[in-house]
């Protein structure tokens, strides 16, 4: 259960950071990428959400529960952002997504060298 919970959290930071290369691209001007973005979104956010069932079942198997609160907090941040961005609320999106991007590395990593 701990790989599973570290792999998923692995992929779902490989979104987050191919969500902040597709808006970078985006911004200068490759306005295809916004569909990408789009696309990339539902994928990183359907990872996030495997990844807080298998922080569930973590917690109800090895008692460890700050990985469910972290991830179910990632989960409220970027159901926010989803839905701060279809609304092309910039001025939030942006900052909001560098937010989710830290606290994902942040979680990952504490993943890898917490977790027993």
């Amino acid at each position: 259960m701990r790989w599973t919970l570290r792999v998923t959290s692995v992929l779902h930071l490989a979104g987050v950071l191919a969500q902040a290369l597709l808006a970078g691209l985006f911004v200068t001007g490759d306005v295809d990428l916004l569909s990408w973005h789009e696309s990339n979104a539902g994928i990183s956010y359907s990872l996030l959400l495997v990844q807080l069932a298998v922080s569930f079942l973590f917690w109800r198997r090895r008692g460890v529960v700050w990985p469910l609160w972290a991830t179910g907090a990632l989960t409220l941040a970027e159901s926010g952002q989803i839905w701060v961005g279809m609304s092309r609320a910039l001025a939030v999106h942006f900052p909001l997504g560098m937010a989710i991007f830290g606290a994902s590395a942040v979680m990952t990593l504490l993943l890898w060298r917490v977790t027993r």
